[in-house]
């Protein structure tokens, strides 16, 4: 079957934080566009004439809706040409091409142990896609528990909708490391600090979820594997570069 390419109009542009904006793009299709909370979507930009230099995958950063609205957080990097793209070029009523969804850094279905989830930066889009669908619908809401971290305070992306979260559903905790500055209320240091805390208990059927830069990743599944002894088949992650 060919892939089946969208264009879709930008409706909204919003800024999250200094470096970081909000994009939202409507699918201007008769049928709901169905995707699973996790996944990510590949953008076709004007960047080239080779795929490699065309092609960015982000991820939808809020749940599978009726208004077939999806929403993507990207941060600006001085040499990402697409990240550049967006924040220099792209307008409201702009045209993007893309296709999708795809990977499978969902949740399983039925879940009934602990979530610990665990980003940085952009990392944090697909989590708020995924509590965002958990707590949308009538179902059971293991204890979830994300750790998210940045440099600055400046930098912390949905902080108003996780202390939301934190406050109506009893299941829910969130902690924010910052790495370069010290603000009470914050962890000073990275995210490992948190999970590495030697009273943070991981139960054998919870599962860990990591998303963020691939140094992060790294160190965060050589630091469970081996000292916090957790199972390899309990840690999935996605890398950010």
């Amino acid at each position: 079957m060919p892939t089946k390419w969208y264009e879709s109009e930008v409706i909204s542009i919003k800024t999250l934080s200094p470096q970081t904006k909000e994009f939202v793009l409507k699918v201007s299709e008769e049928e709901i566009f169905s995707f699973l909370p996790g996944q990510f979507v590949t953008m076709d930009l004007p960047l080239g004439e080779k795929r490699y230099q065309r092609w960015r995958s982000y991820s939808i950063a809020n749940a599978p809706n009726q208004k077939n609205l999806l929403e993507f957080c990207i941060v600006r990097f001085e040499d990402g040409l697409g990240s550049c793209y967006f924040h220099d070029v792209v307008k409201k009523g702009d045209i993007i091409k893309w296709k999708g969804p795809d990977g499978g850094f969902v949740l399983p279905e039925n879940n009934t142990g602990p979530l610990i989830l665990i980003s940085t930066g952009t990392g944090i889009a697909p989590f708020r896609s995924m509590l965002q669908d958990l707590f949308s619908r009538d179902a059971f809401i293991p204890p979830i528990h994300l750790i998210f971290g940045t440099r600055k305070e400046e930098d912390i992306l949905y902080g108003d909708e996780l202390e939301y979260y934190s406050k109506r559903y009893p299941e829910f905790s969130y902690s924010i490391t910052l790495s370069r500055e010290k603000k009470p209320g914050f962890i000073h240091g990275y995210v490992h600090e948190v999970y590495m805390n030697p009273d943070y208990n991981i139960p054998d059927d919870a599962l860990i979820y990591l998303c963020g830069w691939s140094k992060m990743i790294d160190q965060a599944v050589e630091l469970l594997l081996l000292r916090k002894k957790v199972r390899r088949d309990q840690i999935k992650y996605e890398l950010y570069g």
